[in-house]
């Protein structure tokens, strides 16, 4: 059966005050607390909300698992990616693509499947989203992770190295557990591959406000890790990705729009005819300069 439009999907109108989204590949034995977690953290917010699971081509039981416990959560979701490589998914940036065109929330929360990120600080997240006047919060662990000398190296090279091509100040963009505006998530060029590791830029890139948040950082219990650990797996096309992001910054243009209409009325003289110009559309954030 095929999937639904995601144009059709991106012109409904939300219904929810939060959707939180997580891809899966192969989290078979992480789902059940996932689950369980996510939807403690929904109710503590007190908002309307749904969990939507992403599966990106397991091969294992996540997708049997959280259908399994759809039967008694309405608000627990599965969407499942298609035409993915044998044995692999099509990677964290298209399922969130695909996840985000599917939520009804006002608010979009995200994080990792394997449980490294926490759900219950999402309520905190939203908490201060609203004290701040903010468009998107940002998870940042770098204050709670423990790696090793060659890691820490590597992190430091690669914040001013965003530093200089992007003008990137996020110290932890590598952080899944966000929050953001509906409006953000929809804008977000993440069916290319790689884009996810740049969604704060990108946001601060449309206009957007962007703050962070200390978070913590769990150690992964089950499952196996997504992510090479080599230079050439993860540094050189990470600075690929880089400068198309760079490219991208430098060639957007704004594209917020205001439709002009005829009106005709007993007090128009002449043709009989006016311009009236509606409001802008609100929805679309201008680029940045």
């Amino acid at each position: 059966m095929s999937m639904p439009d995601p144009q059709v999907r991106e012109s409904q109108a939300p219904t929810l005050d939060l959707s939180v989204v997580a891809p899966a590949h192969n989290e078979q034995d992480n789902v059940d607390r996932l689950v369980e977690e996510v939807g403690a953290a929904l109710k503590a917010s007190g908002l309307s909300g749904e969990f939507i699971i992403v599966d990106d081509g397991s091969t294992d039981q996540t997708r049997a698992k959280t259908v399994a416990l759809m039967g008694s959560r309405p608000w627990l979701r599965c969407v499942a990616m298609q035409q993915t490589p044998p044995g692999k998914g099509n990677g964290q940036s298209a399922a969130f693509h695909a996840g985000f065109r599917a939520a009804k929330g006002r608010l979009i929360a995200v994080l990792d499947a394997d449980l490294q990120n926490d759900p219950g600080e999402l309520p905190a997240m939203i908490k201060l989203m609203r004290e701040q006047g903010a468009d998107m919060v940002q998870g940042d662990r770098s204050h709670a992770r423990k790696d090793n000398a060659v890691r820490r190296v590597g992190s430091i090279v690669g914040r001013k190295v965003r530093l200089w091509l992007l003008g990137d100040t996020i110290r932890d963009t590598g952080c899944s557990l966000r929050v953001m505006k509906r409006e953000i998530a929809l804008q977000l060029p993440l069916q290319y591959k790689g884009m996810h590791r740049f969604i704060p830029v990108m946001a601060r890139h449309l206009g957007f406000k962007v703050i962070e948040m200390p978070v913590t950082h769990r150690p992964r219990i089950a499952g196996e890790t997504k992510y090479g650990f080599g230079i050439v797996q993860r540094a050189l096309p990470g600075l690929r990705d880089l400068f198309a992001v760079r490219w991208m910054r430098e060639r957007r243009r704004p594209v917020a729009n205001a439709e002009i209409v005829a009106r005709t009325g007993p007090s128009v003289r002449d043709s009989g005819e006016q311009a009236e110009l509606r409001e802008p559309r609100t929805t679309t954030a201008a680029a940045s300069r």
